[in-house]
C-alpha cells in the first residue's frame, strides 16, 4: 500500500496481481500492455472482452519517492468518478486495485500537440476546454467533502487551502534550509486577498487534457484536487500555458471561461495563486532536491524546482512592485572536472538500452551530468556572489549563509520585504544564469507570468 514514508513495489509479482485485477474487472484477457515513460508507473492496456469486444485501458500507479501530498491514490479515483457522474469528460473509472495501488480507467485518445489545429479548430478546443473548467467549478461541493475533501470556511482558508495541505509534507522532508520558500510564506499569509470569499471544487494542477481529430477528447489528473478559490485553476491553466501550449491564447482562453461561468475573473487573485502554486510546487520537491533518494527521477525534479523558483521571483516582484536586480553575466571559465565529465558523457553515449524505460533512465543521466559540469564550471563563482550578498545584508560573517538567511526571514517584518525580495531573487538569478542553459534548465528558460488579458 502507498504512504508519505514508502514506495509501493511495481515489481514483476506486483504487476501480475494487477494484471489479475484488470482481467477480472475487465471480463476479459488482457492482449497488450505497454509501460509509458514517466516518473510514475503507467501502463496502457488493451484487453479483449468474452463477447469479442476490445477495451482499452490507462493503468495509473502511484507516484515513486517521498513527494505525494495527498498519499492515497484511491482518493483521486473517488474525485475522478464524481466528476464522470456529474457530466465532466473524464476517463470512466473501472476499478482500483489495493495492491499494487493503481486505478484502472479508460485510455482516453489524443495529444497535447495542437501543431495540426487551424485556428478555428484551436479556438473551439480551447472553449471546449474552458466550458469543462467552469462546469467543475459550479458542481455541488458536498459529494467531495463525502470522499474527504476538505472544505475551507473564511478567505483566509480558502485563498491559502493549498498552503495548508502542503505545509505537513514540507516540513517532515525539508533537507536543508529555504530562505525563499520561508519568506513566500511569510509573505503569503500577510497578503490574502480577503475579497475571495467561494468555494468550489478545483482540480487545482489545471490544464490538462487531450485532442484528437480537432476536439478535446477530456481532462485528466485529478491528484491534487481540492475545495478553494477557482482562480487557483485560472492561475495554474496560465502557468502550464508557458510552457506547455493549451492551442488559443491565454487571454481568449480566460474569456471563454467568462462566458461559461457568467463572472469576471479576478487578475489580481490569479497572480497571488500563480506565487502560491509556485511555491507549494516547490515545497513539494524540495526534500528530494536537497537530498536526492535512491530510485527518484532526479532529473524531472531539477526541473521543477528551477521553473518553479523562476515563476515565484516572477509573481513575487510583479505582486510587490519590487523590480529584480540587474545581475552580470556569470564569467566562462573551464571547470576543474571537466576532463572526467566529458568522459562520463562519452560512456553514457556508448550505453545501449533494451527497453523505452531505460533510454529515458540514460537521458536522465545525460542531463545530469550536464547539470554537474555547469557546477563544475560555475558553482564557486556563484556560492560566493551569493555569500557575499547575504554577509552585506546580514552585516556579519556566516559560515552556513543559507541557514543564516533563513533565521534573518522567519525573524523579519514586513518592513524588510522589498529588501528581502531583492536579495532572494539575486540568489535565483544566478542560480538560473548558472543552469538555464542545460537540457534541465530549458523549462525555466520559457517561464512567463501569465497574460490573462
Amino acid at each position: 500500500m502507498s504512504d508519505t514514508a514508502g514506495t509501493p513495489d511495481y515489481d514483476d509479482a506486483a504487476v501480475a496481481r494487477l494484471r489479475g485485477f484488470v482481467e477480472e474487472i475487465a471480463g476479459g484477457r488482457i492482449v497488450r500492455m505497454e509501460r509509458q515513460v514517466r516518473w510514475r508507473p503507467a501502463w496502457f492496456v488493451d484487453v479483449e472482452r468474452a463477447d469479442g469486444t476490445p477495451l482499452h485501458l490507462h493503468l495509473r500507479g502511484d507516484r515513486s519517492g517521498d513527494v505525494a501530498i495527498f498519499p492515497e491514490l484511491k482518493r483521486e479515483a473517488d474525485i475522478q468518478r464524481i466528476l464522470a457522474d456529474h457530466g465532466i469528460p473524464v476517463p470512466k473509472v473501472h476499478g482500483f486495485c489495493a495492491d499494487p495501488p493503481c486505478t484502472v480507467m479508460d485510455a482516453i485518445g489524443g495529444t497535447r500537440d495542437f501543431s495540426g489545429l487551424d485556428r478555428a479548430e484551436k479556438s473551439a478546443v480551447g472553449r471546449s476546454f474552458m466550458q469543462a473548467v467552469a462546469a467543475m467549478h459550479a458542481l455541488p461541493t458536498a459529494p467531495f467533502e463525502a470522499v474527504g475533501v476538505e472544505r475551507p470556511e473564511g478567505a483566509e482558508a480558502i485563498a491559502l487551502v493549498g498552503l495548508e495541505a502542503y505545509l505537513p509534507h514540507y516540513r517532515r522532508t525539508k533537507s536543508r534550509p529555504e530562505p525563499l520558500l520561508e519568506f513566500v510564506i511569510g509573505w503569503l499569509r500577510r497578503n490574502v486577498p480577503t475579497h475571495r470569499t467561494a468555494a468550489t471544487y478545483i482540480q487545482f494542477d489545471s490544464g490538462q487534457f487531450l485532442v484528437e481529430d480537432g476536439k478535446m477528447t477530456g481532462l485528466y489528473d485529478f491528484e491534487f484536487s481540492m475545495i478553494g478559490d477557482p482562480m487557483t485553476d485560472i492561475a495554474t491553466i496560465g502557468m502550464r500555458d508557458s510552457y506547455e501550449p493549451l492551442g488559443a491564447p491565454l487571454a481568449e482562453l480566460v474569456r471563454y471561461y467568462e462566458e461559461a461561468s457568467g463572472e469576471p475573473v479576478d487578475h489580481q487573485a490569479i497572480l497571488f495563486h500563480v506565487l502560491q502554486f509556485s511555491t507549494l510546487g516547490t515545497m513539494q520537491f524540495t526534500g528530494t532536491v536537497g537530498a536526492p533518494k535512491p530510485g527518484d527521477p532526479h532529473a524531472v525534479y531539477l526541473q521543477f524546482d528551477l521553473a518553479l523558483r523562476r515563476s515565484i521571483v516572477l509573481a513575487l516582484s510583479a505582486l510587490s512592485g519590487v523590480a529584480l536586480p540587474d545581475l552580470p553575466p556569470l564569467p566562462e571559465q573551464p571547470g576543474g572536472n571537466s576532463p572526467l565529465i566529458a568522459k562520463l558523457v562519452d560512456t553514457l553515449a556508448g550505453v545501449r538500452p533494451l527497453e523505452p524505460i531505460d533510454a529515458a533512465q540514460k537521458v536522465q543521466a545525460t542531463e545530469l551530468a550536464e547539470w554537474i559540469s555547469r557546477i563544475d564550471r560555475h558553482g564557486a563563482v556563484v556560492s560566493a556572489a551569493d555569500s557575499a550578498d547575504v554577509v552585506a545584508y546580514l552585516g556579519e560573517d556566516a559560515d552556513d549563509w543559507p541557514a543564516a538567511l533563513e533565521a534573518r526571514v522567519l525573524a523579519a517584518g514586513p518592513a524588510e520585504d522589498a529588501a528581502l525580495i531583492r536579495l532572494l531573487a539575486a540568489i535565483e538569478g544566478r542560480r538560473l544564469q548558472m543552469f538555464g542553459p542545460t537540457a534541465i534548465g530549458a523549462a525555466a528558460m520559457a517561464v512567463v507570468l501569465p497574460k490573462t488579458r
